[in-house]
């Protein structure tokens, strides 16, 4: 039996009103042309600091600050693959004043290997801007007898689950690019996760592996100096440092296309006119000279654009890798 009255509903009523005109005066207030005073902004970094994503993000805080009229600061709450940072910005209230300046791991890799996570990776986020793409190097060890992608393969294909490859970490993009490899070709390599790129290209370098996925930027002063061998890169196009290198398509690969992104998301049910301001100013920072040399050092191609675009990218790279980990029956730690 219904106990509702019209005086309830009208109250249901005048509270949703309420909701709505809040919720459009937030909106409102943000889209003007100065954001409103003593409102900080916290960038949250889902890692150590010094890493690039860090790195990148703390430069691009400097410069929406004052283009916003306020300050950002960078709050790094590293742990658990990136999720617990990204966890803590599903969390906060979706005013434009918490952001997540993250990666492709915690947002479209991590999820599909460490179970149930206190947020979802698309619907808990309202995407704001992909700020670059970080291309990587198949690259083995200067004495390594592969001279090419096929000569690798073919070899793995005769020893079967003997040739090892190094990554920075179980369920990183290092490994994915490792277990797609596998896929792709009906190889078995056994992985060799590190703690973190660095030791495991070190490793690479002292040839205690065979292989590694690097990112570019690490991998390309010791393929200069001769000490690896770039074999290819899992860009679309070859990278213009090292022309000589062909991409994985090149080399026989044609569906081996693998850049990790940097983006930066908000949390869901922030105002679109928060959002657009955001993305506005985001896409201005990075066309500044001194952002660019920056990216450029850190080996990472910037991109900008849309929410849509980012929400796209995300959406699809989720997609991509959560069958990568079904077909490898890959376990996270």
């Amino acid at each position: 039996m219904s106990t509702s009255t019209p005086s309830r509903h009208a109250s249901l009523r005048r509270a949703l009103l309420i909701g709505a005109c809040a919720l459009a005066a937030t909106g409102a207030a943000w889209a003007q042309a100065d954001w409103p005073k003593d409102q900080i902004i916290t960038w949250v970094v889902p890692y150590p600091p010094g890493g690039s994503t860090d790195v990148l993000g703390r430069n691009l805080a400097q410069r929406v600050g004052p283009a916003l009229g306020t300050r950002v600061i960078v709050d790094n709450k590293a742990g658990a693959t990136g999720t617990i940072g990204a966890a803590y910005v599903a969390k906060a209230t979706p005013d434009g004043l918490t952001l997540l300046g993250t990666s492709i791991g915690p947002q479209a890799i991590a999820p599909h290997l460490m179970g149930k996570l206190p947020y979802d990776p698309i619907k808990s986020f309202a995407p704001v801007i992909t700020v670059g793409t970080i291309p990587h190097i198949l690259v083995v060890g200067a004495n390594q007898p592969f001279k090419t992608v096929a000569e690798l393969i073919a070899a793995a294909k005769a020893q079967p689950g003997r040739l090892a490859f190094a990554s920075g970490g179980n369920g990183t993009i290092l490994q994915m690019q490792g277990e797609l490899l596998k896929q792709q070709t009906g190889t078995q390599f056994i992985h060799v996760p590190y703690k973190g790129d660095t030791p495991a290209l070190q490793d690479t370098l002292g040839e205690q592996v065979n292989f590694m996925f690097a990112p570019a930027a690490a991998a390309l002063p010791h393929v200069q100096a001769g000490k690896l061998r770039a074999l290819a890169v899992t860009s679309a196009a070859r990278l213009a440092a090292l022309p000589q290198v062909p991409t994985m398509g090149e080399a026989g690969l044609k569906n081996f296309v693998v850049e990790q992104w940097q983006a930066v998301f908000a949390p869901a049910g922030t105002p679109a006119p928060v959002v657009d301001r955001l993305n506005r100013e985001l896409n201005t920072a990075l066309k500044d000279p001194a952002i660019v040399a920056l990216a450029d050092k850190l080996g990472i191609t910037l991109v900008g654009g849309t929410p849509k675009q980012l929400g796209d990218l995300q959406k699809a790279d989720s997609a991509k890798w959560a069958e990568v980990i079904r077909a490898g029956n890959i376990k996270a730690d």
